[in-house]
């Protein structure tokens, strides 16, 4: 029997003290067995060439991600412009951008609410007929994949994040992840939440009590630039076992 690593041992220490929110996004997780590079940049980015920490799906996958094939997500949601560039590599060549993989993303809404899901205790606002701020592109020559949207707002017991599912070329999957958000005083989560429209930070969880990101988000992090006026732009790799 394989023995439980630190990562789930954590997250299974955690479980009593979050939300009954945040709780269900336990359920699914997937393995944490991948080994981390501990070399990495001061923004906390892996530079190795490890695999990215797998996460939950969390409770509000995509229903039926091949149907949403788009790289403009946001539908009729309002809130803070967003960019999102996602590099897919490939630990198995050295690391080489991977070409060709299917890259699933989705998201709350500025209010913290989910499409597809809804009428329930967990989320009591129903969009179970909607399709907002999900997607699905294909990584070009470059490994890259681009997505529009807005930024993201945030529910109990979770901090900012996006979900993220990689497949292969033949739609085998290779990694579900999740990226994390930088925070700080001047963060684009910070300045983002006392925008308009936005719940502030009041409540908030931050990634050290995340029960998804709090043992570590070295190779979950993403960088931000831009502002709440001209909108932030997303930037972040991937690394999978293609």
């Amino acid at each position: 029997m394989k023995t439980m690593n630190r990562k789930s041992f954590l997250k299974s220490l955690g479980l009593a003290g979050v939300t009954a929110v945040a709780a269900p996004l336990l359920i699914h997780c997937g393995s944490d067995d991948d080994v981390i590079d501990s070399s990495t940049t001061s923004s906390g980015s892996s530079t190795g060439c490890s695999v990215t920490n797998s996460e939950t799906e969390g409770p509000f996958p995509t229903k039926t991600p091949s149907s949403l094939v788009q790289s403009n997500i946001i539908s009729d949601r309002t809130g803070v412009p967003f960019t999102i560039a996602i590099t897919i590599q490939n630990v198995n060549a050295s690391c080489a951008n991977l070409q060709g993989a299917l890259v699933d993303i989705w998201h709350c809404d500025k209010d913290g609410n989910y499409s597809e899901y809804g009428g329930t205790g967990m989320q009591p606002t129903n969009y179970t007929s909607v399709h907002f701020l999900r997607g699905r592109q294909t990584t070009d020559t470059n490994g890259k994949v681009n997505f529009t949207s807005i930024f993201p707002g945030w529910y109990n017991g979770r901090a900012t994040h996006i979900h993220v599912h990689v497949y292969n070329t033949a739609g085998q999957s290779l990694l579900v992840t999740q990226i994390a958000f930088p925070e700080g005083s001047d963060s684009a989560v910070v300045l983002v939440g006392a925008s308009a429209g936005y719940k502030g930070m009041n409540g908030y969880t931050y990634n050290s009590n995340d029960n998804v990101f709090s043992d570590g988000t070295s190779n979950e992090m993403s960088s931000i630039s831009g502002s709440v006026s001209g909108g932030f732009a997303l930037v972040h790799t991937i690394k999978a076992s293609a």
